[in-house]
């Protein structure tokens, strides 16, 4: 190998040893993905791998699979309630107005776009 590979080779393992010391810190469990890369192609990790492995890991974080529930996007509740929302009115007829509902959080207050 000549001087130049040498160097490439010894910065990419300062950069995967980095990603390693960040993946461990944080607790992510993103080093399964790193392992098994390094298994099978020889020690090389795409990083797209362990972006892709991060986000799906805070998906699962911030809203949890309830199927059939509404659930609060800001703080996962599932507790609501309704409330006539007075400034959209859907039907007058003979003095008499029908307004729109709107969901509103029983504990963090957040307001649903009905």
């Amino acid at each position: 190998m000549t001087e130049f590979e040498e160097k490439v080779i010894d910065l990419l393992e300062t950069v995967n040893s980095k990603l390693d010391k960040l993946l461990n810190s944080g607790g992510t469990g993103g080093t399964s993905v790193i392992s098994r890369a390094a298994k099978s192609g020889g020690g090389s990790v795409k990083p797209s791998a362990v972006v892709d492995k991060q986000e799906e890991e805070e998906k699962l974080e911030e809203a949890p699979p309830i199927e059939g529930r509404r659930v609060c996007p800001k703080c996962g509740g599932t507790d609501f309630k309704e409330e006539s929302d007075k400034s959209k009115v859907l039907h007058q007829q003979g003095g008499l107005k029908i307004y729109a509902k709107k969901t509103i959080c029983k504990n963090c207050g957040y307001e649903f776009p009905n």
